[in-house]
């Protein structure tokens, strides 16, 4: 699992984090007054998180061949090194650098997500350390993770969100940040550290997105390689 001479992965900046928050204030969310503390300290565990993982940089599922030897992982040239929940959260989190943006049925996100572990663990001897709750708001913090990678150029993305909707791939940018919200609200309750302000800020802005917003459905459970959707 080592990955020497690969970029390390980079999470979220302090900047990305005062870009979100404004976001929120924009969308008419008071942001609770431990909610900047929380999100700060997620920032500086992701910083923090320990491994030397092969990092795939886009694991999407047309990124994927499945092989009689089982799936193998085309396209790295966006490797990185770091640690494996940076990518196990594109799971729950709606691939964020992907165009085909899913939710997968709970039972088979459940499956998949015991599967990785278990073969963490067979791999290293250890369980894979961190927490993929940290990760999921490592995303949602993300405003470029709304736009295929030829555009991540700096370009205020939740600015833009606020006065128009744009699609990539199998959804829009309003539901790929409606989900985000929707799953950071769910787990923050259940975390690890101290994300009950979090929680509570990501449900408020998830409804007042469905006020501003009304008709906004849910990401599909799955894509269809025949609906002729091009990469992004």
């Amino acid at each position: 699992m080592v990955a020497d001479g690969l970029p390390s992965w980079l999470g979220p900046s302090a900047g990305d984090l005062e870009a979100f928050l404004t976001l929120a204030e924009a969308l008419g969310v008071v942001v609770p007054s431990g909610a900047h503390e929380e999100l700060a300290s997620v920032i500086d565990r992701l910083a923090g998180m320990a491994g030397d993982a092969l990092l795939h940089g886009d694991p999407c599922p047309n990124n994927a061949l499945h092989t009689p030897d089982g799936v193998r992982f085309i396209d790295f040239e966006h490797a990185a090194r770091g640690n494996g929940l940076a990518e196990l959260a594109y799971l729950r989190i709606g691939f964020p650098t992907c165009w085909c943006a899913t939710s997968p049925d709970p039972g088979w996100l459940a499956a998949a997500e015991a599967a990785y572990h278990s073969a963490w663990r067979a791999a290293t001897g250890r369980d894979v350390e961190g927490d993929l709750t940290d990760a999921c708001i490592g995303w949602l913090l993300r405003g470029d993770g709304l736009v295929e990678r030829a555009e991540r150029t700096g370009v205020d993305h939740w600015g833009r969100l606020l006065e128009q909707d744009w699609t990539w791939g199998t959804a829009t940018a309003r539901q790929r940040l409606l989900h985000r919200l929707l799953v950071v609200g769910q787990l923050a309750d259940g975390a690890a550290g101290p994300l009950t302000e979090t929680g509570q800020l990501a449900r408020q802005m998830a409804g007042r997105g469905l006020d501003r917003w009304p008709g906004l459905g849910p990401l599909p459970s799955r894509w269809r390689w025949w609906d002729g959707l091009d990469g992004g």
